[in-house]
């Protein structure tokens, strides 16, 4: 199975989920897209399998992916402090992948009806989930 990890910022979210997946006893191929460089090193070095930067990495890997996984706000067009561009958010949208899209409320989305989850938690589902899948 082919898993696109999209993260901005600091990579930290997508660091997370890599660490998580590559415990798991599935071997699957990782690839982490950064909205800049910092996330794609971070999410490296959490043991990704290989990783690319901006834009066109993003729309590129959606096209390749079985499932994509990431914050909310890689499907919503200037979130993550405006790192998401539009054409990233539509590549998310429009990719006949899997998403897998965490909640993460902020200060301009709001997710209503979904309760605050410790990012522990919300990972491992996201691991059991894959599991699923297959």
């Amino acid at each position: 199975m082919k898993i696109l990890i999209i993260d901005g910022q600091g990579g930290g979210i997508g660091k997370q989920l890599i660490t998580a997946i590559k415990e798991s006893s599935k071997d699957y191929s990782i690839t982490a897209v950064g909205t800049n460089s910092v996330a794609t090193g971070a999410m490296l070095k959490a043991g990704a399998d290989s990783g690319a930067t901006g834009e066109n990495a993003v729309v590129v890997g959606c096209q390749n992916a079985d499932v994509i996984i990431g914050a909310i706000g890689i499907a919503i067009a200037n979130s993550l402090l405006g790192e998401i561009t539009a054409t990233m958010a539509m590549s998310v949208g429009q990719s006949n992948a899997k998403k897998l899209l965490i909640p993460m409320n902020n200060n301009r989305e709001t997710i209503v009806g979904v309760p605050e989850t410790p990012m522990k938690k919300v990972v491992q589902n996201v691991v059991e989930i894959l599991e699923e899948l297959g």
